[in-house]
Protein backbone atom coordinates (compact mmCIF):
# COMPACT_ATOMS: atom_id res chain seq x y z
CA UNK A 1 0.00 0.00 0.00
CA UNK A 2 1.52 3.46 -0.94
CA UNK A 3 -0.14 7.00 0.01
CA UNK A 4 -1.65 7.33 -3.61
CA UNK A 5 -4.89 5.64 -4.43
CA UNK A 6 -3.98 5.14 -8.47
CA UNK A 7 -0.78 3.13 -9.88
CA UNK A 8 1.43 6.23 -10.67
CA UNK A 9 4.25 5.35 -13.31
CA UNK A 10 7.41 6.25 -11.41
CA UNK A 11 9.57 8.84 -13.64
CA UNK A 12 13.27 9.49 -13.69
CA UNK A 13 14.76 12.12 -12.03
CA UNK A 14 16.54 14.62 -14.77
CA UNK A 15 13.19 13.75 -16.78
CA UNK A 16 9.96 15.12 -18.46
CA UNK A 17 8.72 11.85 -16.86
CA UNK A 18 9.30 12.54 -13.55
CA UNK A 19 7.83 15.95 -13.56
CA UNK A 20 4.70 14.19 -14.64
CA UNK A 21 4.68 11.35 -11.99
CA UNK A 22 5.19 14.18 -9.68
CA UNK A 23 2.02 16.15 -11.57
CA UNK A 24 -0.24 12.75 -11.28
CA UNK A 25 0.96 12.25 -7.37
CA UNK A 26 -0.43 15.76 -6.95
CA UNK A 27 -3.90 14.94 -8.81
CA UNK A 28 -4.06 12.08 -6.91
CA UNK A 29 -3.49 13.73 -3.39
CA UNK A 30 -6.15 16.30 -4.56
CA UNK A 31 -8.64 13.64 -4.81
CA UNK A 32 -8.00 12.37 -1.52
CA UNK A 33 -8.61 15.94 -0.37
CA UNK A 34 -5.19 15.13 1.26
CA UNK A 35 -3.88 19.16 1.35
CA UNK A 36 -0.71 18.18 3.18
CA UNK A 37 0.17 15.74 0.74
CA UNK A 38 -1.01 18.00 -2.14
CA UNK A 39 1.62 20.48 -1.01
CA UNK A 40 4.24 17.90 -0.54
CA UNK A 41 3.71 17.12 -3.84
CA UNK A 42 3.81 20.41 -5.06
CA UNK A 43 7.24 21.07 -3.94
CA UNK A 44 8.25 17.48 -5.63
CA UNK A 45 7.54 19.24 -8.85
CA UNK A 46 9.58 22.12 -8.38
CA UNK A 47 12.27 19.69 -7.31
CA UNK A 48 11.78 17.87 -10.63
CA UNK A 49 11.63 20.40 -12.46
CA UNK A 50 14.83 21.84 -10.99
CA UNK A 51 16.48 18.20 -11.79
CA UNK A 52 15.43 18.66 -15.17
CA UNK A 53 17.10 21.92 -15.35
CA UNK A 54 20.11 20.75 -14.23
CA UNK A 55 20.23 18.26 -16.91
CA UNK A 56 18.71 19.30 -19.60
CA UNK A 57 19.53 23.49 -19.62
CA UNK A 58 22.63 23.69 -17.30
CA UNK A 59 22.84 27.54 -17.50
CA UNK A 60 19.53 28.37 -16.62
CA UNK A 61 18.11 28.13 -13.02
CA UNK A 62 14.68 27.62 -11.39
CA UNK A 63 14.46 31.33 -10.75
CA UNK A 64 14.72 32.07 -14.17
CA UNK A 65 11.19 30.01 -14.70
CA UNK A 66 9.89 31.92 -11.82
CA UNK A 67 10.66 35.45 -13.55
CA UNK A 68 9.03 33.91 -16.93
CA UNK A 69 6.25 32.96 -14.45
CA UNK A 70 5.66 36.35 -12.87
CA UNK A 71 5.69 37.85 -15.92
CA UNK A 72 2.80 35.83 -17.24
CA UNK A 73 0.76 36.16 -14.33
CA UNK A 74 1.09 40.17 -14.70
CA UNK A 75 -0.12 39.36 -18.51
CA UNK A 76 -3.26 37.51 -17.19
CA UNK A 77 -4.22 39.54 -14.19
CA UNK A 78 -3.92 42.62 -16.69
CA UNK A 79 -6.43 41.66 -18.89
CA UNK A 80 -3.81 41.78 -21.85
CA UNK A 81 -3.88 37.53 -22.12
CA UNK A 82 -6.82 35.97 -20.85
Amino acid sequence: MTYHINEIPRGEFGELSKIQEEVLEAIDSEKQNNRIMLLVELSDIIGAVSGYLEKHYPNFKIDDLITMAEATHRAFASGTRK
